[in-house]
C-alpha cells in the first residue's frame, strides 16, 4: 500500500470575474478507488489577504484538513500559530456556535498576547510552567489572566480533537481570577442622584438598567416591539456588540423579564418623546443614524453618564455597574438565591452570588450591631 505524502499544495495569486486578483490555493485528493484528482479552492481576495504571508498563515488551516489522514502529520511539529489559525476557521467561523462577542473577546487576545509570545513554538514544546510564569509576569488583572488561560485551554483541547497532541498542558497552569479591587456598586441614593441630573434617553437606560440588570449589549439592543406593556414583560432576544446583532450570550439569558408599572411608565414616556417610535424601531436609536442603529455604549456613556456621575463624585463606574447594583440591592432586600439568579437570567446561582452580589456597608453594619446586641443581652460585654 503506497503511503500518502504530506501535502504542501500551492498558493497562487489569480485573476478572477472583473478583473479582481485573488488567491487560489490548489492540491491533490486521493479518490476512494486510489487515484488523485486535482481540486483547487478560492481562498480570498487580495484585498483581505493583502500579501503572500497572510495567505499562508490562512491556508495553514486548510493544509491541515487535507493532510490530516497523512502519516507524515504525526511527525510535523506544528506550530502555535498554525495551532490558532485552525482554531479559528474551525471554532471561529461563521459557522460558529459562539457570539460575535466571545470571538472579538478570543482574536483580541490572540493578536495582542498569545501569538506575540507562544507564535513560533511547537505545539508539544508549550510547557505548563513556562505559561504560569509568562502570566504572571504580565501587567494585566487577575480577570485578563485568567480569560487568557482559558482561551489557551480551548486551543489545546482543539488541539488534542485533531490528534496534534496527546494532553493539554494548560490543564496544569494555575492563575487566580480574584479581582484585586472590589468592584462599584451604587447605593439607592446614589441612583436616585444620578437619575435626577440625566436626561433623555439617558435617564430611562439607567432606570431600565437599574432594574432589571440587562447587559448593555441586550439593553441597547431592545425594540418596542419587545415590550409588552399589556403582560409587563421585556423580551430579551437579542444582543448588540460593535453594532453587529447577534443571540444572547445563553439560553438563560433569553428568558422574559419583569416590568415594573413605574418602570413601564418611563418607558412609555420615552417612546412618546422618541423620535423613533415604531414597533420595530430601536427603543436607544441612535439619530446620528437616522435610527437605523442603537446607540453606541461607549460612546453614550461618556456623553450623556459619565458628566452627571462626575458631578457627583461617582468614579469608576460603567454600564455593568448597574447590573451589579441590581443584583446587589435584591441580595439586601433578602430576596432568595434562586430569584436573583433568574432575574439576573445567569445559568446558575454561583456566579449571582459570588461575582455580582455584595453586601451594602449598612447591612454589614446592622449584622454586626447584631451580634453586639446578643452578647450584651447576654451580659458578655464590659
Amino acid at each position: 500500500m503506497r503511503r500518502s505524502r504530506f501535502q504542501q499544495g500551492s498558493l497562487q495569486l489569480v485573476v478572477r470575474a472583473g478583473n479582481r486578483k485573488a488567491w487560489e490555493y490548489r492540491w491533490y485528493e486521493v479518490q476512494p478507488d486510489g487515484k488523485r484528482t486535482r481540486r483547487n479552492l478560492v481562498l480570498g481576495t487580495l484585498e483581505q489577504y493583502p500579501n503572500e504571508t497572510a495567505a499562508q498563515k490562512a491556508v495553514a488551516a486548510l493544509r491541515a484538513d487535507i493532510n490530516v489522514e497523512s502519516p507524515r502529520m504525526n511527525l510535523t511539529p506544528a506550530s502555535v500559530a498554525m495551532l490558532v489559525e485552525h482554531y479559528r476557521q474551525k471554532e471561529l467561523g461563521e459557522d460558529s456556535s459562539k457570539t460575535y462577542a466571545t470571538c472579538r473577546t478570543y482574536e483580541g487576545y490572540f493578536r495582542k498576547w498569545i501569538l506575540p509570545r507562544w507564535n513560533t513554538y511547537r505545539v508539544k514544546d508549550v510547557k505548563s510552567v513556562a505559561v504560569e510564569e509568562w502570566l504572571r509576569s504580565l501587567k494585566l488583572s487577575n480577570g485578563s489572566k485568567a480569560k487568557m488561560r482559558n482561551i489557551m485551554h480551548a486551543v489545546f483541547n482543539h488541539a488534542m480533537r485533531w490528534e496534534w497532541h496527546d494532553r493539554n498542558p494548560i490543564t496544569l497552569v494555575r492563575q487566580s481570577s480574584k479581582r484585586s479591587k472590589v468592584p462599584i456598586v451604587l447605593t439607592l441614593e446614589e441612583v436616585g442622584a444620578l437619575l435626577h441630573l440625566l436626561k433623555e434617553p439617558a435617564r430611562t437606560a439607567v432606570f431600565l438598567d437599574v432594574l432589571t440588570g440587562l447587559r448593555v449589549g441586550e439593553l441597547l439592543a431592545l425594540k418596542w416591539n419587545d415590550i409588552d406593556f399589556e403582560k409587563s414583560q421585556i423580551s430579551v432576544t437579542r444582543s448588540i456588540v460593535m453594532q453587529r446583532v447577534g443571540d444572547c450570550k445563553t439560553e438563560a439569558s433569553r428568558k422574559p423579564v419583569p416590568l415594573d408599572l413605574r418602570l413601564g411608565e418611563a418607558l412609555y414616556n420615552w417612546r412618546r418623546m422618541s423620535p423613533y417610535p415604531r414597533p420595530e424601531d430601536w427603543v436607544f436609536a441612535s439619530p446620528h443614524s437616522d435610527g437605523r442603529l442603537p446607540y453606541w455604549p461607549g460612546a453614550f456613556f461618556r456623553a450623556h453618564i459619565l458628566p452627571a456621575a462626575k458631578i457627583l463624585g461617582i468614579e469608576g463606574i460603567g454600564w455593568h455597574t448597574f447590573r451589579r447594583t441590581y443584583a446587589t440591592l435584591l441580595k439586601a432586600n433578602g430576596e432568595d438565591v434562586k430569584t436573583v439568579q433568574e432575574l439576573l437570567r445567569h445559568a446558575n446561582s454561583i456566579v449571582t452570588m459570588n461575582l455580582y452580589a455584595q453586601a451594602i456597608t449598612q447591612n454589614k453594619r446592622d449584622a454586626q450591631s447584631r451580634i453586639a446586641t446578643m452578647l450584651q443581652d447576654r451580659k458578655l460585654l464590659a
